[in-house]
């Protein structure tokens, strides 16, 4: 088991509007599909997840936006805590397990 809870977020219907509205092509992230997955530290309570999320919010925040769009000034300029939660899903996860062997490895800290 490792110390480290999980967070899963999908996109809402705010989040498809506000990348829709980036062009005319129609292209809207696929709710259907493969939602992201954050390692975000552990805790015990619900309370205490989402006293983690309030932490962890606005860097998920802009990393969902950057992986629609990659220039912050078409980013909205309101990300606080209540809009995040308005954009996207969330699910907390308190356990997460490792059913691997081999050494877990951090691609960003590679070369």
């Amino acid at each position: 088991m490792l110390n480290r809870a999980a967070l899963i977020v999908r996109p809402k219907q705010p989040f498809l509007d506000w990348a829709a509205s980036l062009d005319d092509s129609g292209l809207v992230p696929d709710v259907a599909g493969e939602p992201t997955v954050y390692l975000i530290p552990e805790f015990e309570s619900d309370e205490d997840g989402r006293l983690v999320l309030k932490h962890v919010y606005a860097e998920i925040f802009e990393r969902e936006l950057d992986g629609w769009h990659t220039d912050p000034s078409a980013w909205p300029q309101k990300r606080d805590f209540k809009t995040f939660q308005e954009w996207f899903s969330i699910d907390l996860h308190a356990v997460v397990e490792d059913l691997m062997d081999d050494v877990l490895v951090d691609d960003d800290l590679d070369g």
